[in-house]
């Protein structure tokens, strides 16, 4: 892979430009120990007297459980075995709705799903004694396809299959169709993606009938493990203590499971009285945990003759798996992004998270959005066709302006100009140059060239109400020698939370970057600050950081041991007297609903996000007539995110972004048999690797953002939303042959062409 190239455009802002630590290329907290072999993973743990534990699961994928036989061969003596009668509260893993156990009890949903545990002192035992253990079903009638959930003919979740459905009305749509000049439908597919982080899933726990439960593992949300735990063994909140070791990845994929490998490694560790570690495998991590939800959106749109959008009539419909868990977020999101960057004056969203007997699927960068973003800019491009305009002008007419209103009737206030990003992304692709040159270097006939676009956007934090739910609370502390400690929740898994968060404090209390730590997430010292999720750390977290550090100077300042203007050396003697004199120094923030930020939950209408980010992506594409095998050219990636707090992380979220959305676009299909993952290997779960992966060209546009620290928006998910719309559209622009499903490979390719009789008969 070519590495991204970065030029950042900043407005004339002064407020923007004087900073000494935002804006620079600082070095990773976490860099040299990850380097030097330092970092201490989970499985880099062995705590006196551990065992290892491990999982039966199901090897059906619906039943009525009637027997379970330990089998010959196995000394079960030497064994620790739990199941859900030994689980002392709920059987649950507490998140949202509550509908998905920890172990199967009395009937199983989806293959993979945890029936037991064991655990035994040598790790090579355990695959013996998982294999000995029979468990007998009685079969039901399983549901494979969101088809099936639809037409209730076996209900398997609730009364009707539906685990959340969402509407969104705007306007009226009585008349437009009569009025429309064009009436433009299509229906577009997304599938399941894998997160396939580095690390697989990973826990160990102790447990203590006077301490409680403790857990140090690979997540992303400390208090969501927590709270689980807590429902788990029926313990108050102080006899649950959860710490994050270094984390290889997440993606989303270490956002709500890891409560459920906590959960086991706690009961075996609890049975045992002893220390329990349990870690996937690769094969077992794919098979069984979550995956991105592959989803199904309609959309029927009227158009006057410009090509300008009247209203339309959109449809989602996701694939929540056997259980709830996270769909009804992930169905919020993805619900609330359907329309795009553009002007819909009447527009009716309906959509659904159906059930069916596959795991269930969860969080993966982007949550939702992507899937329905998807289909919004492939759908943007088949009105420019129907309507016979180019697809930049056709987004051109529609997109939103300062003052319109999104399809929740949000009020854009950002000074955001969709025109002129989308004009600037254009000449950074050298678009209309390099299409007139595209049929001289096609003359072969052996090769297909062509270029897409995708223009985009994506709110930080969490969506509506969620962040006064939350009420997130971050601290700063200073040290006995002076230095200053950051207290949050927040995980780091590869993508700069520590960095960027320490930062912040630096900058709002002037001092060196270096005199900043931050805290390891561990929920007996750091506030609950809110999951690692949703675009929300930078914006949402950073801002607490930046408040509860202004707090802190201002106590300092106030007691008279610290006066305006000082530095450095005076604020750590200042910190160094009074806790001597004092005792600890601390300070914090909790989170506060900007003033004018209303969401109607009942009506899903109003404010859904405090920003968004902004983007214009284009795609340059070969299309190999042999192989019909698809090779990204060049791919040019402008967004606007607020400040840009540090920009080489900012260059590696985006190009690392791009590079997973290839993947989505063109290589990661996951293979399904009766509700089982097939191709849970990365032999045959193929991901796009650095020779598949074009150069990546990533330009900022800085606006700067009031409600985020020193203007930064959020921006790890962003770039997960454009590539595969902009590459589809790509190769529907080289090949004349359009193609609503992702991913797209190169079989679907020849069937498309044959399907136009424009693919040889082999």
């Amino acid at each position: 892979m070519v590495l991204a190239q970065l030029q950042c455009f900043v407005p004339e802002r002064n407020d923007l430009n004087q900073h000494r630590v935002i804006g620079s290329a600082v070095p990773r907290k976490e860099g040299f120990d990850k380097v030097t072999g330092r970092a201490r993973y989970a499985d880099d743990i062995t705590l006196p007297g551990m065992l290892y534990g491990a999982t039966v699961r199901s090897k059906i994928p619906r039943g009525k459980i009637r027997q379970i036989n330990f089998g010959p061969g196995v000394d079960w003596n030497d064994y620790v075995v739990v199941t859900a009668k030994d689980i002392p509260g709920r059987n649950c893993i507490a998140l949202i709705s509550d509908d998905q156990p920890c172990l199967a009890d009395g009937f199983t949903n989806h293959p993979e799903e945890p029936i037991l545990l064991v655990a035994h002192p040598d790790r090579r035992q355990l695959s013996k004694a998982v294999e000995a253990v029979e468990v007998i079903c009685d079969p039901l009638q399983a549901v494979f396809s969101m088809e099936e959930s639809e037409r209730q003919t076996e209900v398997i979740w609730g009364t009707d299959n539906l685990l959340k459905t969402f509407l969104i009305e705007k306007g009226s749509l009585e008349g437009i169709w009569e009025k429309a000049a064009h009436i433009v439908e299509g229906e577009y597919f997304t599938g399941a993606q894998e997160q396939l982080y580095i690390e697989n899933n990973g826990m160990i726990a102790t447990y203590d009938v006077a301490a409680g439960v403790t857990v140090w593992g690979s997540l992303q949300c400390p208090y969501y493990v927590h709270k689980a735990l807590m429902a788990l063994f029926a313990l108050p909140e102080d006899k649950v203590r959860v710490v994050q070791m270094e984390t290889g990845g997440a993606f989303g994929g270490k956002e709500e499971y890891p409560s459920m490998i906590a959960g086991h490694a706690a009961l075996l560790a609890m049975k045992a009285k002893r220390p329990v570690k349990v870690v996937y495998d690769r094969m077992e991590d794919m098979a069984a945990t979550t995956k991105r939800h592959p989803s199904r959106t309609r959309h029927r749109t009227a158009v006057d003759a410009s090509g300008k959008i009247l209203g339309g009539e959109i449809e989602i419909t996701m694939d929540g798996g056997a259980y709830a868990t996270l769909s009804s977020v992930v169905l919020s999101r993805g619900t609330i992004h359907a329309g795009g960057p553009y002007c819909w004056p009447n527009v009716t969203i309906r959509s659904k998270a159906v059930a069916t007997n596959s795991p269930p699927h969860g969080a993966f960068r982007g949550f939702g959005a992507p899937q329905t973003l998807f289909a919004m800019e492939r759908h943007m491009d088949r009105i420019a066709e129907a309507v016979g305009i180019s697809p930049v002008e056709v987004r051109k007419r529609n997109f939103l302006k300062p003052g319109m209103t999104t399809t929740t009737e949000q009020v854009i206030r950002e000074d955001i100009d969709l025109e002129r990003l989308l004009d600037h992304a254009l000449e950074l692709a050298q678009y209309q140059e390099k299409k007139r040159h595209f049929p001289a270097q096609c003359r072969s006939g052996k090769m297909k060239k062509g270029m897409g676009i995708a223009a985009f956007l994506h709110g930080a934090g969490f969506t509506g109400s969620g962040e006064r739910y939350l009420s997130s609370v971050v601290g700063i502390e200073a040290l006995p020698d002076g230095l200053i400690r950051v207290l949050v929740s927040s995980a780091e898994f590869g993508q700069g939370t520590n960095t960027v968060l320490c930062q912040i404090a630096a900058e709002t209390l002037n001092l060196p970057y270096e005199w900043v730590t931050i805290a390891q997430p561990d929920t007996s010292i750091v506030p609950n600050s809110g999951p690692t999720v949703a675009s929300r750390t930078a914006m949402i977290v950073g801002k607490l950081v930046h408040s509860a550090a202004l707090g802190f100077k201002q106590t300092l300042l106030a007691s008279g041991k610290l006066v305006e203007n000082y530095k450095p050396e005076a604020f750590r003697q200042a910190c160094s007297d009074h806790i001597k004199k004092h005792g600890e120094l601390r300070s914090f923030s909790q989170y506060e609903a900007p003033s004018g930020i209303f969401w109607d939950d009942q009506k899903y209408r109003g404010e859904a996000y405090a920003a968004f980010a902004w983007a214009v992506y284009v795609a340059e594409v070969s299309v190999d007539l042999t192989t019909y095998s698809v090779t990204v050219d060049d791919f040019v990636a402008l967004q606007e995110i607020g400040k840009v707090l540090h920009p080489r992380l900012a260059e590696g979220q985006i190009a690392g972004g791009v590079a997973q959305a290839i993947g989505f676009a063109l290589y990661e299909k996951v293979v399904w048999q009766n509700g089982r993952m097939l191709n849970n290997q990365m032999t045959n779960y193929i991901m796009p690797t650095s020779a598949d992966v074009p150069p990546i060209r990533v330009f900022f546009e800085e606006l700067g953002n009031v409600h985020g620290a020193y203007g930064a928006k959020g921006i790890g998910e962003l770039p997960m939303d454009g590539p595969a719309p902009a590459i589809i559209n790509a190769i529907t622009d080289a090949l004349g042959v359009p193609f609503h499903f992702i991913p797209l490979l190169p079989e679907d390719i020849y069937a498309g062409l044959a399907a136009h009789s424009l693919a040889p008969v082999k």
